[in-house]
């Protein structure tokens, strides 16, 4: 661990050598090796968090800023994409395939139409030129719902995972090309034969565009398919309509893969009582009305993940420490997880299953609230594994316990 930290903060110093660097006037080809040299075997996740230590640690961001185009030019060779079993981003409909398509268009109205119209009105700054170029301009425009898109929708999730340092850098670039693009407009709207400042500028936010394709479809995708859970790309989404699409639309509705709870339980010859029946337990009969108000009752939330993976019930008391919505009944637990933390709910699960364990236990501190969450294996009384049954509680309250009560408070 030690060796870890060591390395890290190695990293960091170097990080801050190469920026200052590039304030000074190096270019980007001259902090190339350096920067390539430092992220050898390294993940864009940590380079990453290193960046928004600089930025916690008063670096400005239009200091961080001056990375981007090293990022870009070093992580086109340097850094493999991991392999999934299944693709997220490779559904239609989901809000990563969304993303690639419209940098896919964007592309394509750059190469096809913008390039070499703007080389036609190298030639010849006539009026046709100039309304193809204006046109051109009009639609390369619409890259700002992808942009809003993306800032509204996918930052505010990663800084809810602490990943504040490159929404913050992304951002200012986005800004910067939309002030290009905005300029290049203005230009050729009230053209005054200015061409070699319309080319300039021109070139400027195209290549601008394309570096942030590359940093989209490098870095930041990557991150955020290993960080952000399916619920939270239900919400995406369900939310992307409002801000539109640019050039395209999405190529289908994305649905995660959930089961129904009902059909299942009814295919495995159990079925649920009606409101009005009671059910037998060891000890006693409760009607189903009943026993949906003594869960919701209990001082702890409950959720049951049954043998097969499925999310099948959770209480919902009145004070909640972990928000469960409703779309989760019928997914497999380890899909309500950011992918990072999947490889724990697996292994929990499998030394309960196995019999290696009973219950797992953690603790942590959530503000005021110090949460005990329990696992337990769920098993009927022939010992068959029925599921896993998580209960968690907010413990503070009971450690505050002093002394004794006895009577009954006189209110």
């Amino acid at each position: 661990m030690s060796e870890f930290i060591n390395n890290r903060e190695y990293r960091k110093k170097v990080l801050k050598e190469l920026i200052k660097e590039l304030h000074e006037g190096k270019s980007v080809d001259e902090v190339k090796p350096r920067f390539e040299e430092l992220i050898k075997g390294v993940s864009v996740q940590e380079i990453a968090e290193i960046e928004q230590t600089l930025i916690k640690e008063g670096m400005p961001v239009e200091e961080i800023q001056r990375l981007c185009d090293v990022h870009a030019a070093v992580f086109k060779g340097s850094i493999e994409e991991i392999h999934r079993p299944q693709k997220p981003e490779e559904t239609p409909g989901h809000p990563i395939h969304t993303f690639k398509l419209e940098n896919q268009e964007i592309q394509k109205l750059i190469e096809q139409r913008i390039k070499p119209h703007l080389k036609s009105f190298e030639t010849s700054d006539n009026p046709e030129n100039i309304r193809n170029l204006n046109d051109d301009f009009a639609l390369l425009w619409e890259i700002d719902k992808h942009y809003s898109r993306k800032e509204h929708l996918l930052f505010p999730f990663m800084e809810k995972y602490g990943i504040t340092a490159p929404p913050k850098v992304m951002w200012g670039v986005d800004d910067e090309i939309r002030d290009s693009i905005k300029e290049v407009r203005a230009l050729l709207a009230n053209y005054t034969g200015n061409k070699e400042q319309v080319i300039a500028k021109a070139n400027e936010a195209i290549n601008k565009a394309e570096e942030m394709i590359f940093k989209e479809e490098n870095i930041l995708f990557p991150m955020v398919l290993d960080t952000l859970s399916e619920d939270e790309w239900i919400k995406i989404e369900q939310a992307s309509d409002e801000f539109g699409y640019t050039l395209t639309q999405p190529a289908g509705n994305w649905q995660p893969v959930r089961v129904n709870i009902e059909q299942k339980a009814q295919a495995q010859g159990e079925h649920p009582s009606g409101t009005n029946e009671y059910v037998q337990f060891d000890a006693g009969i409760l009607s189903p009305r009943e026993i949906n108000a003594i869960f919701n009752t209990l001082p702890i939330d409950i959720t049951f993940v049954d043998k097969e993976g499925i999310v099948k019930y959770f209480s919902q008391g009145k004070e909640r420490i972990f928000a469960r919505p409703k779309t989760i009944i019928g997914r497999r637990v380890e899909n309500c997880h950011p992918p990072t933390s999947v490889h724990i709910v697996q292994k929990i699960v499998e030394n309960l299953k196995s019999g290696k364990k009973d219950h797992e236990d953690f603790w942590i501190r959530m503000g005021d609230k110090y949460v005990f969450i329990r696992y337990f294996a769920v098993r009927d009384n022939n010992g068959d594994f029925l599921g896993v049954l998580e209960v968690t509680q907010d413990i503070k309250p009971i450690q505050e316990i002093t002394g004794e009560k006895r009577l009954l408070d006189q209110e």
